[in-house]
């Protein structure tokens, strides 16, 4: 297994200025590697350099050099450059210039500052520099001083907009990789959370961490991960969608293996169950793996509630799943081939609205199906101010007007509206996406073969569920292969005090992770 140590901050894809300083030692010239920087950053203006020089000659005896906007300059000014202004001028007035640009004078600025490091390559120069963090360069001297001082303007911690709850923590992850790393070892402050950080993409050099819980997330899931993730060659990562698409099982298939959440209590909930969390600088989207179908039907509010009220929920979730996925396709099967199935005065109702629509029930319910996609679509990409509005008003007249027009039934548009309002209801918005276009399959088949093509489609549908996985784990489980021992907290939430094994996907899955005192 490869270790923690070999894998932080390892550069594995390089843009050509990496590659072309990968082995290149920095000079001990001042000036030779102030011009070098300035020429291969092509004299940007928001690059800084703070240069320090002997009064009596006027030569560069210190450089400091930073990107502004990346870097704190409140903390360089105050904590470096004058630091090392003050103990030059003293070493000149002391008549000590042997010791001005050498590592004693280095080591006492390290000492009262703290958090610097040394690099002896041009490469992780460029790395650090562009990360934020100051350079310190010293006449004489071949190495080149690093100082952790990054700051930016980022989004504070407020609650999410896409998986909201009623009860329990509001906070959601931000942009900024360590704030995110911060908020889970809130929640998990043990030792064995372990993190490792790897730079990704040739050109953006973003920041990947790989979190888990050592001795409860299983070392073949870990290794699996870092191998994926270290296989990934790739201009840019602006967002762990990126990781998400390259690292997944079943790239030709519309269910995500991959789970992906914003609020911290979340990630730390299944964390504590094995899984590994992906986390990369600049989303507030969190990726986990190995992750099971089941998974996108879960809501942490399920965990916060009494487990009577969480399980009614996650039933009803599931019945939504079934529901906006087969509804459109079974009233056009119905109404096509089995009109025997309806009761007497709904079968003539539904016949005499009908009566003057000039289309087919699947053609019908083809277009609605289609205007309401667009109509969501739109109210996503619109203003939030209006665009709630356009999409629910939108939807209810131009329904009604079809419904005048004699284009579409009122039934139609109760069905189309209920399979709507239907998908809403899962907590998992990747969840959503599959089922909205599996329904247009669904109304080909039952327009075609009745009832006959969605049993067909559901068991078609069945085989490939089972064939998935999430990298080594069954996507199907505990349902299939089926394990009643891992039953606890997947249909139905059972009470805390009853769930008390680890799951399936942790290290020991089956042992005791709860006692009474």
């Amino acid at each position: 297994m490869t270790s923690r140590s070999s894998l932080d901050h390892r550069n594995l894809n390089h843009s050509p200025i990496m590659h072309k300083y990968e082995a290149v030692p920095i000079d001990p010239r001042v000036e030779h590697n102030l011009a070098q920087i300035m020429n291969d950053l092509g004299r940007s203006d928001d690059v800084v350099v703070r240069e320090i020089r002997y009064e009596k000659t006027g030569a560069v005896v210190t450089a400091i050099v930073y990107i502004d906007g990346l870097s704190d300059a409140a903390a360089i000014n105050c904590y470096i450059y004058d630091v090392l202004n003050h103990s030059i001028k003293t070493a000149f007035t002391e008549e000590r210039e042997e010791e001005i640009c050498t590592t004693v004078l280095a080591k006492e600025l390290l000492f009262g500052m703290g958090a610097i490091r040394t690099v002896s390559e041009m490469a992780s120069l460029y790395k650090y520099l562009l990360a934020g963090e100051a350079v310190i360069l010293m006449e004489g001297d071949a190495l080149a001083y690093h100082a952790d001082v990054r700051e930016w303007n980022g989004r504070a911690v407020t609650e999410s907009t896409t998986q909201t709850v009623v009860r329990g923590p509001r906070e959601s992850f931000t942009e900024t990789l360590r704030t995110n790393t911060s908020l889970v070892r809130r929640k998990i402050k043990d030792p064995r959370l372990w993190l490792e950080t790897i730079s990704m993409g040739r050109l953006t050099q973003t920041d990947v961490t790989i979190m888990y819980i050592n001795g409860i997330a299983k070392p073949s899931v870990i290794e699996e991960v870092r191998s994926r993730i270290r296989a990934i060659d790739i201009d840019s990562v602006l967002d762990s969608s990126f990781i998400e698409e390259l690292i997944e099982d079943g790239k030709f298939s519309l269910f995500p293996t991959v789970y992906n959440s914003e609020l911290p209590d979340s990630v730390a909930a299944q964390l504590l169950e094995g899984k590994v969390a992906v986390l990369v600088d600049g989303t507030p989207n969190v990726l986990l793996v190995p992750t099971q179908f089941i998974s996108f039907f879960q809501s942490p509010e399920d965990y916060y509630q009494r487990p009577v009220y969480a399980s009614m929920l996650r039933l009803l979730r599931f019945g939504s799943f079934f529901i906006s996925l087969l509804f459109p396709s079974l009233y056009i099967a119905i109404t096509t081939f089995h009109r025997e199935m309806l009761p007497t005065s709904l079968l003539i109702s539904v016949a005499a609205q009908r009566e003057g629509v000039p289309f087919p029930a699947f053609v019908e319910a083809l277009v609605m199906e289609i205007t309401f996609e667009i109509l969501r679509e739109a109210g996503l990409r619109m203003p939030r101010a209006i665009g709630q509005a356009v999409s629910v008003v939108g939807t209810l007249v131009i329904g009604q007007a079809a419904v005048e027009a004699g284009i579409v039934s009122a039934a139609m548009v109760i069905v189309v509206s209920v399979t709507a309002i239907s998908t809403f209801t899962l907590p998992a918005y990747s969840m959503s996406i599959p089922v909205r276009i599996l329904r247009f399959v669904f109304m080909a088949v039952s327009a075609s073969f009745g009832l006959f093509g969605i049993f067909m489609g559901l068991f078609v549908l069945l085989l490939h569920l089972c064939s998935l996985q999430s990298f080594g784990e069954p996507y199907m489980s505990p349902l299939s292969p089926y394990r009643s021992t891992f039953m606890e907290d997947s249909l139905v939430r059972l009470p805390k005090w009853m769930s008390f094994k680890r799951p399936d996907t942790a290290v020991g899955s089956g042992e005791r992770r709860y006692r009474r005192r």
